[in-house]
């Protein structure tokens, strides 16, 4: 009786989680929408939610109607996509990693990849198709460098962070400098390179969402794998896990997620951080819940900071790039200097 009462105990907290992270999943859904109607309501010209619906809706032709249908779903659309591709890959990153202070970025991923596409667009600009296989073969490489520069028998945070910081230094030099060699065509990838989703069109949307969803999809397919790296190296290759490949595995579907990203709308920094930290403490690190809400976080907060860059200063638009540094700055180093190991 006693061993009955213990088992319906533990199945009762397993269904209070699970409620509670589907509550989790289903409230960020919901502020998603939200911030998507924000997205298309503001701007140098602002729309209530009644010329939205009418917009959306009514088949006549308005300016309200063009100005939404040509300019602030593509945005959002890039926004949402973008923002969810980086916060999975940085989950994904951080299970390889086995650390929380993983992120694409930090990585050396966005810096690969992004060395990649200044080159073909200052230097070889007649291959400017050719843009988002360059990103994600950038970003897979320096992401396996910056994993082979912190291997020592295991894998240390510490090394790791050490490692992206280095490899990230090498490759920003390398865009710098191609900065200066080409200045006079610097001019048009100014904005990119701060991260900008300023002037993106149903173009963009068109090229990143057939790899958004592929890419996504093998990220969701890879999740039993993520959670069998969390219970640590020896245990994996207790149930079989070739663990070195599958690390390789995962290492690639986030360079290809982070690499289509960047190649659409430039570098931007921390969303890959940020996000997978907050939903690890909403829904815990159970990646069957903690992806797609991550997926949801990180739509949800590249949206706003990208309605942050063009109403704060408005009619001045900042690059989104520049709103998620200010704000994912202060948080890594929160996490740098809180007392505790870093492993998940």
């Amino acid at each position: 009786m006693i061993k009955q009462f213990e088992l319906l105990k533990r199945m009762t907290n397993y269904d209070r989680r699970t409620y509670i992270r589907m509550m989790v999943f289903g409230f960020s859904f919901l502020l998603l929408i939200i911030a998507v109607l924000l997205s298309v309501g503001f701007g140098s010209v602002k729309f209530n939610l009644e010329q939205i619906f009418n917009a959306l809706f009514n088949s006549a032709d308005s300016i309200a109607k063009i100005i939404i249908f040509k300019s602030r779903i593509p945005r959002a659309l890039i926004s949402m996509l973008v923002g969810m591709n980086l916060a999975i890959s940085g989950a994904l990153l951080q299970a390889v990693m086995r650390n929380p202070l993983a992120d694409p970025g930090i990585l050396g991923v966005s810096s690969g990849a992004a060395l990649v596409t200044v080159t073909v667009m200052l230097v070889f600009p007649e291959y400017a198709l050719l843009i988002p296989l360059g990103a994600f073969i950038g970003g897979t490489i320096s992401s396996l460098v910056v994993y082979g520069l912190a291997w020592q028998r295991g894998v240390d945070p510490i090394r790791i962070v050490l490692s992206g910081v280095a490899v990230n230094a090498v490759l920003g030099a390398g865009v710098s400098l191609l900065s200066i060699l080409y200045s006079d065509r610097i001019q048009s990838a100014m904005m990119w390179l701060n991260g900008s989703i300023a002037g993106k069109s149903w173009v963009q949307v068109r090229q990143l969402i057939p790899f958004s969803i592929v890419g996504i999809i093998l990220a969701f397919m890879c999740v039993n794998i993520a959670n069998t790296l969390l219970l640590g190296d020896d245990a994996a290759r207790g149930l079989g896990i070739k663990v070195g490949t599958v690390r390789v595995v995962l290492c690639v579907i986030a360079a290809f997620l982070t690499g289509i990203s960047v190649a659409t709308v430039g570098i931007i920094s921390f969303v890959g951080l940020i996000v997978p930290h907050v939903a690890r403490l909403l829904v815990g690190s159970d990646y069957r819940f903690l992806l797609p809400v991550s997926g949801v976080m990180g739509a949800l907060l590249l949206l706003l900071a990208d309605v942050i860059a063009r109403t704060v200063f408005s009619p001045l638009e900042l690059p989104v790039g520049i709103i998620m540094a200010i704000a994912g700055g202060p948080f890594f180093i929160y996490l740098l200097r809180k007392r505790r190991s870093y492993k998940l």
